[in-house]
Parts: structure tokens; C-alpha cells; sequence
């Protein structure tokens, strides 16, 4: 391969990759977004266990219980709550 058909090569590799970016622009959001808010839920829990000698509130670490507070925020904490308290 000379030059000319790597640069070429180049261009069309970012004219795809730019392409693919802006084809899945939105859905790449949402799923960092989604993750994000996992990963704050998480810290959540985590910081609810930490207190629970003092509170008495101690809830699972775990992916769903960490989607479930991150995705719905404070009423998801409650909803967890609610259910430990059910079952």
C-alpha cells in the first residue's frame, strides 16, 4: 500500500466512524446517561449501608437495586424500602 491508499483508507475510516456517531448519537446518550445514574444510585446504596449501624436501613448492593434508585431516584429508594419491609 503507498501513501495515497492509506490516506484514502483514513478518510473513509473517519467519514465512517463519524457516520456511526451520528447514527447512534441519541441511544449512546441515553445508555451513558443510564449508566451514570447506575453508578450514582450505586454510591447511594453504598452510602445507606455505610450509616446503616446508626440508621438501622441497610439495603442490598446489587445491579438492580442500584438501576431501580438511579433510574427512579428517590421513590425508587422508597419502593426498595418498602419491599425489604414486605418481604
Amino acid at each position: 500500500m503507498d501513501l495515497n491508499q492509506k490516506i484514502i483508507a483514513g478518510l473513509l475510516l473517519a467519514f465512517f466512524l463519524i457516520t456511526l456517531l451520528r447514527i447512534f448519537r441519541t441511544p449512546l446518550r441515553l445508555a451513558l446517561k443510564l449508566l451514570m445514574n447506575t453508578a450514582l444510585g450505586f454510591l447511594a446504596l453504598w452510602a445507606v449501608n455505610a450509616t446503616a449501624a446508626v440508621t438501622g436501613v441497610a439495603l442490598g448492593l446489587n445491579l438492580l437495586n442500584a438501576l431501580t434508585v438511579g433510574v427512579l431516584g428517590l421513590p425508587g429508594f422508597v419502593l426498595l424500602l418498602l419491599a425489604q419491609w414486605v418481604l
